[in-house]
């Protein structure tokens, strides 16, 4: 089956700025993809290339198998909602609906219609008098409305309260759903993307630190607590993801963030437990805040890390 997002050692370089540095993807179709990463991490960069906004500056990427912009029957596949979901203010709902329909060959009134009905939204309104909510609602209608096998979205909900966020995050699971495609959704909310998420992405410092499918994710780390000496001797079998509390003092016990087989845990001198979506995340953050970035794996015994998990709560 044709991946969503392909791309192999990608880099774009803005000057001699390394807005992502090789990276390398391979998302499985049917996929809600969470982009997840601190500010400057590269994930607009990620969708722009994805959209064809922008051309890489090394690599390759692949989107729904083909040249991300190659062409009009390309662009009809991805529908796109930028950062603070533009759209124009002097023109009614109606109208961007209308613009919608000239614009997309394959654009689907009824769909539109429906979406605007369940959003309340009045075809009659400027769109520069609706709320923060109402205009993300809007794009997110004239995204769908195209019928596109990908939908792509840039922190679409960032400036929007609790209860516009839930009724967004709700209306793209509606669509996903009934237009059967994938999406990309880049957040820094990672609440929001447990919530509507099957597959993580998690870039920091330009590189691609952790990406596969969240279950799988999950059940491949480790929440590990013992002393310390007893963690560090996990390193000729497990990746060390991060560490808290690295000075043991007291006899007090440290805890890990661990990648192994479970198998290989059982019966040590420690207690295990599951792990949680935004708990793993922030471990990886952590690692590269410390420049610990892959494909350097692991801790090496004697080496504290300088950061933890908590230092990012």
């Amino acid at each position: 089956m044709t991946p969503v997002l392909e791309a192999m050692r990608l880099g774009k370089r803005y000057g001699r700025h390394h807005a992502l540095t090789d990276v390398d993807l391979d998302v499985p179709p049917g996929r809600v993809i969470g982009l997840v990463g601190p500010n400057g991490a590269g994930k607009s960069t990620l969708l722009q290339l994805a959209c064809g906004l922008i051309r890489p500056s090394s690599g390759t990427i692949r989107v729904l198998g083909g040249t991300p912009a190659a062409g009009p029957a390309h662009l009809a596949k991805v529908g796109f909602v930028a950062q603070d979901t533009p759209v124009y203010a002097e023109l009614s709902v109606a109208d961007h609906l209308r613009m919608g329909a000239r614009l997309n060959p394959a654009w689907d009134a009824a769909l539109a219609r429906r979406r605007l009905a369940r959003v309340d939204l009045d075809p009659r309104q400027k769109a520069g008098r609706l709320s923060g909510g109402q205009r993300a609602q809007l794009a997110l209608t004239v995204a769908a409305a195209k019928r596109p096998e990908l939908l792509i979205l840039d922190e679409p909900a960032a400036a929007l309260d609790p209860l516009a966020r839930h009724a967004f995050l709700d209306h793209l699971l509606e669509s996903v759903t009934e237009l059967g495609a994938a999406a990309i959704l880049s957040s820094h909310a990672l609440p929001d993307v447990e919530r509507v998420c099957d597959h993580l992405i998690v870039l920091a410092g330009s590189r691609v630190q952790l990406a596969g499918d969240i279950t799988r994710l999950l059940a491949d780390h480790v929440r590990v607590t013992a002393r310390r000496s007893d963690l560090l001797a996990l390193l000729t079998a497990a990746d060390i993801v991060a560490l808290t509390d690295p000075a043991e003092r007291d006899g007090r016990e440290s805890t890990a963030i661990v990648r192994a087989d479970r198998a290989l845990l059982a019966g040590g001198p420690w207690t295990t437990a599951d792990v949680g979506l935004e708990e793993l995340a922030l471990a990886y953050l952590g690692r590269a805040d410390r420049g610990d970035t892959p494909p350097s794996p692991r801790l090496r015994p004697g080496v504290p890390p300088s950061t933890t998990v908590e230092d990012h709560r």
